[in-house]
């Protein structure tokens, strides 16, 4: 009886292993997401709500993005919410999403997360060409909410 008991124990104990690690934890980053076609959505979007775009670059595997994300959903959520369609774009290892990296002027080039202002006609008004976020995690909440305030102020 203890042996069908373990045995069933380790069954379900390994099945709902099996099922988390092929879901996993959510990730700010969906590595099988169509970048462009999820900021086209965000344009279309930013013109019929009069916002603008904010896209930022990362990774999932990038402390920096991770904590970026973090403060995103904090003390900035309502500024971001009020004032920009937000995507995350994964740039895996750096060999995801690069194109459009580039076609925003490579705002990736000195580190992620990266951040990128669109117009709703999806011009540029910003992008961090300096690795302005890159320390994220130096940052603190109030560092990040800083930087997003700023850059509302700046391209209102």
């Amino acid at each position: 009886m203890m042996k069908k008991l373990f045995s069933l124990i380790c069954t379900l104990v390994f099945g709902l292993s099996m099922a988390h690690a092929a879901t996993g934890p959510a990730q700010p980053y969906d590595e099988n997401a169509d970048a462009k076609a999820a900021i086209t959505k965000a344009l279309a979007e930013a013109k019929k709500s009069d916002k603008k775009v904010l896209v930022i670059f990362g990774a999932n595997w990038c402390k920096d993005c991770l904590e970026l994300d973090k403060s995103m959903h904090g003390k900035s959520a309502p500024l971001l919410d009020s004032k920009f369609v937000t995507v995350k774009v994964n740039v895996g290892q750096f060999d995801k999403n690069m194109e459009l990296s580039n076609s925003y002027g490579t705002p990736t080039k000195k580190g992620i997360p990266a951040a990128v202002l669109l117009r709703p006609d999806n011009s540029v008004l910003y992008a961090s060409k300096g690795g302005e976020l890159s320390n994220a995690r130096k940052m603190s909440e109030q560092g990040v909410y800083d930087f997003f305030d700023e850059i509302t102020a700046l391209y209102h």
